[in-house]
């Protein structure tokens, strides 16, 4: 095995901040109002299909941002997903991830919406 090999399972953790439309021009700082009704359920119901956790979170600048920890498999997934998916009827300009670790225990139990 190389020293640049990592362990299986290895656990990675992310911030991530996406910027985008929903639904034509609506900003997605509209996801606020919607946010206490339906919260960022698609992000949140990706997250748990993959087993991921961390949270998410509108901004009042009408990004959406959050945190994501997991297997660095799982997480790629979640990177992958937040930047080319997203919501149903929303446009991703762009994805930002940044203080990108590996990580020795998850510092969250589940993945959920903040306000």
């Amino acid at each position: 095995m190389s020293v640049l090999a990592k362990a299986p399972g290895a656990l990675k953790s992310v911030d991530y901040e996406v910027f985008g439309r929903v639904q034509g021009n609506v900003s997605v700082l509209a996801l606020i109002v919607l946010s206490h009704y339906f919260p960022n359920q698609y992000t949140e119901q990706e997250a748990k299909k993959l087993g991921v956790v961390g949270w998410v979170k509108n901004t009042s600048q009408g990004t959406v941002t959050g945190q994501v920890q997991g297997p660095e498999e799982k997480v790629n997934e979640m990177k992958s997903w937040l930047s080319k998916v997203g919501s149903p009827s929303s446009r991703i300009d762009k994805t930002n991830f940044s203080n990108e670790k590996e990580i020795s225990k998850l510092d969250f139990s589940d993945f959920n919406t903040r306000y």
